[in-house]
């Protein structure tokens, strides 16, 4: 079972190369929807988010409010790594559950795991590829501004509290430029796959 690392930074066009793998019949986990699905109310992981960060970060409807609980971590390294403390481990637990779900419903299958925070959480975990979707941070501050509706300091903040590019590229097996036209990065995600995919 190839066990494929997707990762990149805000706006690197990480999940337009996903899109792509899953076309070709990669099975994508998707970690951004696992950490939703972790804190989902109801959940060990939402009730300690509660407990640690104040009753405020939930909404009225039992759901974690993300932008209180973003307000409350950003610019602060000390509550970021408690919040990562009770995050990090769910994550890791249902992504490899997911992993051998879809290698006992398909032997043959090409697992991507898209993950933002790779370098920061799991880089040390036994990956057979390391993919890295990378464009300048430039780029990507116009992709967020002009796609996302930022404004300039916001998207520059955004940019900055990431791990920087550099730390990116220095554990990529394979680096896909998404600078270029959407057509180059789906051909050098083609290219990617015949590379993993099953033979």
């Amino acid at each position: 079972m190839p066990l494929i690392a997707l990762t990149g930074g805000i706006a690197s066009g990480k999940s337009t190369i996903a899109r792509r793998l899953a076309e070709h019949g990669a099975v994508i986990v998707d970690a951004d929807q696992i950490v939703r699905d972790v804190q989902a109310p109801g959940t060990p992981v939402l009730q300690q988010i509660s407990e640690t960060f104040g009753a405020d970060v939930i909404s009225p409807d039992g759901a974690l409010d993300r932008a209180a609980l973003g307000a409350k971590v950003f610019g602060a390294p000390a509550l970021l790594q408690q919040l990562n403390a009770i995050v990090h481990p769910a994550v890791r637990a249902e992504s490899q559950h997911r992993f051998k779900s879809a290698l006992a419903a398909d032997p043959s299958a090409v697992i991507v795991y898209d993950v933002p925070l790779l370098v920061e959480a799991r880089v040390d975990d036994p990956w057979d590829t390391i993919v890295v979707a990378h464009a300048p941070a430039g780029e990507r501050r116009r992709r967020l501004v002009e796609l996302r509706g930022m404004d300039e300091s916001a998207a520059q903040a955004r940019i900055e509290a990431q791990v920087s590019d550099e730390k990116r590229l220095a554990i990529a097996d394979v680096v896909i430029d998404t600078a270029g036209t959407l057509a180059d990065t789906l051909a050098q995600t083609d290219a990617l796959w015949e590379r993993i995919r099953p033979q």
